[in-house]
């Protein structure tokens, strides 16, 4: 009798609970490996842009500071956690940069990240021009970094985009990129970096970080002045972060050296 209990009781179990055997994971196919994140990157971008020129148009001057850098942080956090599993959720040149030097992406996919990225500042801010007032958008310059207004400037303002980009994109590479630090807060703690960025550094370069979020107001109301600035800095500063990964802080798959 017990036996007979046992198998009805292994026959009740298997009629129950069932093995469902899940078919294997389907290869990505070329649309998903190439096509998607680089749309993923031109709508993010976009978006990020979009917001964050308007931010800055119609910013409360009461407010300071304080309404873009929330805005350009929480987007980001938005955008990063919303777009991760499509492309990455770079939307910024340096980040692009940092990650392939870090061995996070191929070489194949830099240059079209990178095109559409700077094609997504231009339509973000073309964007923003069409929703805001034609009064706020000419004074604002189009949300164009206009902090700097001489030769005197230039040191500071570049050393600040230099060393705010390197914090920001460390936090990224450390958070997404490095395996031993990885965190599943990496959108948080990107977004929190660029927001106390701007609340510490907006007033000597205006805290750009991104080539493409310079690039689109510039060629939208074709404001060149110290462009140049907001170029160099981030891209120096990306470099630097990757080279930090790269030869100290990264786990033994990354770093160079010292394994």
């Amino acid at each position: 009798m017990a036996d007979e209990k046992m198998e009805m009781g292994e026959v009740e179990t298997a009629l129950v609970s069932p093995k469902i055997k899940t078919p294997p994971a389907r290869p990505p196919n070329r649309f998903e490996r190439v096509f998607q994140p680089c749309l993923g990157e031109l709508v993010g971008t976009t978006l990020f842009v979009f917001i964050g020129c308007v931010s800055v148009i119609e910013n409360v001057e009461s407010t300071g500071r304080l309404q873009p850098a929330l805005v350009h942080g929480l987007a980001v956090a938005v955008l990063v956690a919303s777009m991760a599993e499509i492309s990455g959720s770079h939307f910024n040149p340096p980040f692009t940069l940092a990650i392939f030097l870090c061995g996070g992406m191929e070489m194949n996919m830099v240059i079209p990240y990178l095109a559409c990225q700077l094609l997504g500042g231009v339509v973000g801010a073309a964007m923003a021009k069409g929703m805001t007032s034609g009064q706020n958008f000419a004074k604002a310059h189009g949300a164009a970094f206009t902090v700097l207004q001489s030769n005197s400037q230039i040191a500071g303002a570049l050393f600040g985009e230099v060393a705010m980009t390197c914090l920001v994109t460390l936090v990224l590479l450390l958070g997404a990129v490095n395996v031993k630090t990885k965190s599943p807060l990496v959108p948080f703690m990107v977004g929190c970096t660029v927001i106390f960025n701007i609340l510490a550094g907006g007033d000597i370069s205006g805290t750009c970080m991104n080539p493409a979020r310079a690039f689109g107001p510039a060629i939208v109301s074709n404001y060149w002045a110290y462009h140049w600035v907001y170029w160099v800095g981030p891209i120096a500063g990306g470099v630097i972060a990757a080279a930090l990964v790269r030869l100290l802080l990264g786990d033994r798959k990354i770093r160079l050296i010292l394994k």
